[in-house]
């Protein structure tokens, strides 16, 4: 019994100090939802492309062009996920720094750095490790067999990763490289092709470390003013940036600037007319709702969305003209097919107009609070990494098999394909998710630990 107490006692002196904890469970539960979303759009974009908004693919049974231009767009928005995957890992990750007293930021900062390099490396390399024993050359032949016989253009073949060499380079890169991220070896080796996001966010984590840390030094109205001037500068140079200062503005206004109570109360506009004045002659401001403009970000971020995806979609890769061409001209972008962002000024809107509504309404929070979408969201790393593995290699298969061989026609092919996935990403997640994640996370606050102390 007392071995039994003494193993109890060792067990408990290794538990790491615990990740980060949130004050807005309904951040969790946001990122809960791009789970699902993310899911849903890997997933039709393999076996149903047709239906998925600017899909290299646009011919198809009328149903599928009319998900396409409608549910689409608001659902399984590519464009809308990466954008909103950046802005909120900025909203987050600056939430430990901020609540902390002030003997510890300077630990703080130090363990959210060197915390996340952990965090995030050894779980990617354990996942294009996994790529790499999965995506053999006969595997990677599968899945061009499967791309050309449903005549699939959206998808791409993953890379294949020849050596250990290059598996190492590969992750090494992913976490060095600071543009072009999409094309590197690391991310074309990940099937969906979307490890790149890990790189973007990555990066973007060291602008909000950098920036951050004059919150607790200056006045509240110049952080204001200086993020605005900066989110216009990245905007001209097309940098993440814009997003990543925004996403951290809005973390900085609602811990410190009371920004919920103050919304509620409406944004005063003062108007120079009596009727407008209290008795004594002071100005009485009139308060407008803060929904009226935020629903105008969301009305006009979607209606551009939609515009260009059902009636002008000529016009959906034309604003990326208008800015300044990084690391190959000194003038406009007018090379934007190769050298561009994913950051858009509609995507943008979105979710400008969604936070603004999401902080200032205590409904909207609840309902991102619940158990699913909290639950999902403490595990969102590891159903990015593996779902888009188990699509490609036990969904193809499904579908090959049934549509191929058994006789099958498409619709009830992809509905086996959807539930081999599901039953299958479900426990792959959660295993991925306690024994690489969360270890992960433990180590580094463990390391953290052994170094300071």
């Amino acid at each position: 019994m007392e071995n039994f107490k003494r193993i109890l006692q060792h067990t408990e002196k290794l538990k790491a100090s615990p990740p980060t904890v949130y004050e807005q469970q309904y951040l969790l539960g946001f990122r809960g939802l791009l789970v699902i979303e993310t899911f849903l759009h890997v997933f039709l974009q393999t076996f149903v492309p047709v239906a998925v908004a600017q899909s290299a693919n646009t011919d198809g049974h009328l149903y599928q062009e009319i998900i396409r231009k409608s549910l689409s767009v608001l659902f399984w928005n590519e464009y809308l996920l990466y954008g909103a995957i950046i802005f909120l890992s900025a909203r987050s990750i600056a939430i430990p720094f901020i609540r902390s007293e002030a003997k510890d930021r300077s630990s703080r900062i130090a363990r959210s750095v060197l915390c996340r390099n952990i965090a995030l490396c050894l779980p990617v390399a354990v996942c294009l490790a996994i790529c790499k024993v999965a995506f053999t050359r006969k595997n990677l032949n599968a899945v061009l067999h499967f791309r050309t016989m449903t005549g699939n253009k959206s998808m791409e073949v993953p890379y294949f990763i020849p050596s250990t060499l290059a598996y190492f380079n590969s992750v090494f890169n992913l976490f060095w490289t600071t543009h072009d991220w999409n094309v590197s070896s690391g991310s074309t080796a990940f099937p969906s092709q979307t490890l790149w996001m890990i790189n973007a966010v990555y990066v973007q984590s060291y602008t909000v470390y950098m920036t951050m840390i004059i919150i607790p030094y200056t006045r509240k109205k110049w952080r204001v003013h200086t993020a605005i001037g900066f989110v216009l500068t990245a905007w001209w140079v097309q940098s993440w940036a814009w997003y990543t200062i925004s996403g951290l503005l809005f973390c900085d206004m609602v811990m410190n600037m009371n920004f919920q109570s103050c919304a509620q109360r409406g944004i005063p506009i003062n108007i120079p007319h009596r009727r407008f004045q209290r008795s004594d002659g002071t100005p009485r401001p009139l308060r407008v709702p803060v929904w009226i403009p935020a629903g105008f970000c969301l009305a006009a971020g979607f209606f551009m969305q939609f515009a260009w995806e059902a009636w002008r979609p000529d016009l959906f890769d034309k604003e990326y003209e208008y800015h300044t061409g990084l690391y190959y001209t000194g003038g406009l972008n007018l090379e934007y097919a190769t050298h561009h962002t994913f950051a858009r000024d509609d995507i943008y809107l979105i979710l400008i107009g969604f936070f603004t509504l999401l902080e200032t309404y205590s409904v909207l929070q609840r309902i991102f609070q619940n158990r699913l979408f909290v639950y999902l969201g403490k595990r969102s790393l590891s159903y990015f990494l593996i779902q888009s593995i188990i699509i490609y290699t036990a969904g193809i298969k499904v579908f090959t098999q049934t549509r191929q061989y058994d006789g099958a026609n498409f619709p009830s092919s992809t509905i086996a394909a959807l539930v081999t996935c599901l039953a299958a990403t479900i426990p792959a997640a959660e295993l991925f998710y306690r024994l690489v994640e969360l270890p992960s996370k433990v180590l580094a606050h463990r390391f953290f630990d052994v170094l300071v102390k």
